[in-house]
């Protein structure tokens, strides 16, 4: 079998597309993060922190897996909320696997049955289960947790393909989930160069690692309201080319006036904090030296103005 760019590929070779799906802040973000091996979308502790379709890309000798991140599926409150879950459930239909978390230290609940209902309809698609989080709990409550999971597939009409439990952070049965995913793929060539990790455009990784840093601490009623978009991005001219420079300026946008000051902060403390902790993150990320321009921006009631989203990228 030959591959991209000529590339000869065994025989049998695996290669497709599976996305983690699951409420808000079940895991999936880092999840993702572990089976690539390197940090591709942002965690937090915040629901709702994924907005943009970011894949991680997994190379294995016998296939290649693409993983695409989706938001977390909730009942919507704004319109942004509804242009999230649209994007999710397009998503299920056209990846091969849809892998559903439920955190182990978590019951099942509406949250997860109202998901699992909704993903019953998209008939096609494989779907398997992942206990997340194993690392919190005993054997006791693990082995509770997986026979819920298996009565609310049996309850719903899904029919999972596997229930695999899992912990990104101890690492324990994540390679176990990646030969599992890529068994499930048709076989192919891989579907992207070997050493790329996610085919997202470095200024939509540049500006969700500043919003991670943006949402590291702060209050309750700000997560929601941060947005943040590259206006600009380059290597900085007439530097040597063993020092290269990677000039960023960003907006972080805001909805009212009140937070523009949360998020400066007092003597701009808070902000130079926010750009020291997102420069490290790209520096590691694109292995090059950034200098990155901060400015926090209004652009009121932006969750529910259809013009204002679309100028933010949604």
């Amino acid at each position: 079998m030959t591959g991209l760019g000529g590339v000869e590929v065994a025989e049998g070779h695996r290669s497709g597309f599976a996305c983690f799906v699951g409420r808000p802040n079940v895991g999936k973000s880092t999840l993702t993060n572990a089976l690539v091996g390197q940090k591709v979308v942002i965690t937090s502790d915040k629901p709702q922190t994924t907005r943009t379709v970011v894949r991680g890309i997994v190379h294995r000798p016998d296939g290649q897996l693409v993983l695409v991140d989706t938001p977390g599926l909730h009942r919507p409150r704004t319109l942004l909320g509804e242009r999230l879950n649209d994007l999710v459930m397009t998503t299920w239909a056209e990846v091969d696997v849809v892998a559903v978390c439920f955190p182990s230290d978590e019951k099942i609940g509406p949250g997860d049955r109202f998901l699992v209902e909704e993903l019953a309809k998209v008939r096609r698609t494989t779907k398997i289960a992942v206990a997340t989080k194993t690392d919190l709990v005993d054997h006791e409550r693990l082995a509770e947790h997986l026979l819920d999971i298996a009565a609310l597939g049996h309850e719903t009409g899904t029919d999972w393909q596997e229930i695999v439990p899992v912990s990104s952070v101890s690492g324990d049965q994540i390679d176990l989930l990646a030969g599992l995913l890529v068994g499930l793929m048709p076989e192919g060539p891989p579907l992207y160069p070997d050493g790329d990790l996610t085919d997202a455009p470095e200024e939509i990784l540049a500006a969700e690692l500043i919003r991670e840093a943006a949402l590291d601490g702060v209050r309750d009623e700000l997560p929601h309201s941060i947005a943040v978009v590259v206006d600009e991005m380059g290597l900085r001219e007439g530097r040597p080319e063993d020092k290269p420079l990677l000039d960023i300026h960003a907006s972080v946008y805001v909805e009212r006036d009140s937070q523009k000051g949360i998020m400066i902060g007092k003597k701009g403390a808070r902000l130079r904090k926010v750009g020291t902790d997102a420069r490290k993150q790209i520096e590691a990320l694109l292995g090059t030296p950034v200098y990155l321009d901060l400015h926090v921006k209004i652009a009121k009631d932006w969750q529910r103005d259809p013009r204002q989203l679309r100028k933010l990228g949604f």
